[in-house]
């Protein structure tokens, strides 16, 4: 009797778009804008449409390689409905005008991968998109469409109104608008400079509208959404106001780093936050003091081990670490100040401090590193700024942009001026930007390392000043200059709540059409 083989046949699939096909995306949308100049989107522009609408973002994925992809995000009428330009509408690319009550979905985003095109894969993507709006029961869907041929087109048809006109009558052909006719979308009309870059459309976008046949009258009877329902509701974080004290091995200093790390555990803390420069305390060991030069080469050989200690306690204490900053020399020679984030998965990711102070500079040749992107939490997208970072706004704003909730900032200050540049830029960092700040800071003294002699500390978390948050913006404060822990649990359906119906919502009342936040990546 013959065997029965089982056949391995070619998988299409669509699914919801994850961090980790950000690589793939980029290159796909490379090769498909190609011969246009309009580019590929940067990373942190990604990570933002992922992380502020999750379940927006599409793929199509054969065989295990990202074909196509579909970006969207939720949008109210009086936005939606009115002339705008794809820059204004989009926040930039980053989906940071998604707004959770929006009747609308706007589409940002499709692209197929040219080798692909025969699969019909716009088609899918497409309908996937449509699945959304009518599973929400939004009102419709709503995006500007490609007028590829135009700039080929417009002497034979005189003006680009009147190439739409040849086009929506079906006199014409246009291999974008026609296809979209063809969906159910019915034009509102031409929108001017509306993606300045696509000189194929001559910067025209097409307004298109499908309106959904069964949307609901009344908005307050859509059925209840569970955005981000893999998130939990409060998330508990400890911030660690450390105290600088000399030690004899490296061995007792990771015994005093875990223990704030077992007892913010016991607690059962999702997040516990050390403070910048908290490592320079292995400088104490030496019996002479050393030059800044011999410091640095002293606190290399300790940045693997402190990472690997970290990432270990992270894992067996089941929380996610914030390890303050690191001087580290990098492969290519130059000194960063870095924050190790050692995740309770094992993950371990790096964020450099973006401005060194002058402080850095003379004492340590610090420079300043290149990069600043969320970093995926199993809390959601979290960000570090740390110390001096925290005093540029637009650092906590491109955070935002990728949709972080919680920024830590890990800090060093000497004395009590210092420490309050950082508080009261983090507690505006929290009101500008609807999210939560976490500070932890060095207390007590290491004479004999340089820059790192006195301490002032006042530990704290802080909130958005609305009805939802703690009064006066303060969820946890330390008392200054004490070896201590303090703890607040913070509820992320708060944030969204304020960024999207409170007093004031500074997150969507930005003006777009005024001015932007452009991060420059390599």
């Amino acid at each position: 009797m013959p065997s029965s083989k089982k056949t391995s046949k070619p998988q299409l699939l669509v699914r919801n778009a994850r961090v980790k096909d950000i690589p793939a995306i980029r290159d796909l949308v490379t090769r498909v804008y190609a011969d246009s100049g309009l580019g590929t989107y940067s990373t942190s522009v990604l990570r933002g449409q992922i992380h502020n609408f999750p379940e927006g973002q599409f793929v199509a994925e054969y065989e295990g390689a990202v074909v196509g992809y579909c970006a969207t995000f939720q949008i109210g009428p009086e936005l939606a409905l009115k002339p705008h330009t794809w820059s204004e509408i989009t926040g930039g690319g980053y989906a940071s005008r998604h707004d959770p009550e929006g009747e609308y979905l706007y589409g940002m985003e499709v692209c197929v991968d040219p080798a692909y095109r025969g699969l019909r894969i716009g088609q899918r993507l497409y309908d996937e998109r449509r699945k959304l709006a009518q599973a929400w029961r939004l009102k419709g869907i709503v995006f500007g469409g490609r007028l590829p041929t135009l700039a080929r087109r417009k002497n034979r048809f005189g003006t680009p109104d009147a190439y739409l006109e040849e086009v929506k009558s079906n006199r014409q052909r246009d291999p974008v608008l026609s296809f979209q006719l063809r969906n159910g979308f019915e034009v509102l009309g031409l929108l001017p400079d509306y993606l300045p870059e696509d000189k194929d459309s001559l910067g025209y976008g097409v307004h298109l509208l499908w309106r959904n046949p069964n949307a609901l009258d009344d908005a307050e009877e859509r059925r209840a959404r569970s955005y981000g329902g893999r998130l939990p509701d409060t998330v508990r974080i400890a911030t660690v106001q450390y105290m600088q004290r000399r030690v004899r091995s490296f061995a007792e200093f990771t015994n005093l780093v875990r223990y704030f790390v077992d007892v913010t555990s016991e607690y059962r803390a999702d997040f516990v936050v050390f403070p910048e420069l908290f490592s320079l305390q292995l400088l104490s060991m030496q019996d002479q003091e050393l030059t800044p030069a011999e410091s640095i080469e002293a606190l290399t050989q300790y940045t693997d081990p402190l990472k690997e200690s970290l990432r270990e306690m992270a894992i067996r204490h089941n929380i996610n670490i914030i390890g303050g900053s690191h001087p580290t020399r990098m492969p290519n020679g130059r000194v960063e100040n870095i924050s190790y984030v050692c995740l309770r998965g094992g993950e371990i990711f790096e964020q450099p401090k973006i401005h060194p102070t002058p402080n850095e500079i003379y004492w340590w040749n610090i420079e300043g590193g290149n990069t600043l992107q969320a970093i995926d939490t199993d809390c959601g997208p979290i960000g570090v700024l740390i110390c001096y970072d925290a005093e540029f706004p637009e650092l906590a704003r491109h955070l935002a942009d990728q949709g972080t909730n919680i920024i830590f900032v890990p800090f060093c200050t000497d004395e009590r001026q210092s420490y309050l540049r950082v508080r009261y830029c983090a507690q505006a960092r929290a009101v500008e930007n609807q999210c939560y700040v976490a500070m932890s800071g060095n207390v007590g003294n290491l004479p004999n390392v340089h820059n790192m002699d006195i301490q002032y500390a006042q530990s704290c978390i802080l909130t958005p000043c609305d009805f939802p948050f703690a009064r006066d913006g303060i969820a946890a404060d330390t008392t200054p200059n004490v070896e201590t822990v303090a703890f607040a649990d913070l509820r992320l359906e708060s944030l969204r709540l304020a960024r999207n119906s409170g007093t004031v919502q500074n997150l969507r009342d930005r003006r777009h059409d005024l001015y932007r936040t452009l991060w420059r990546e390599k």
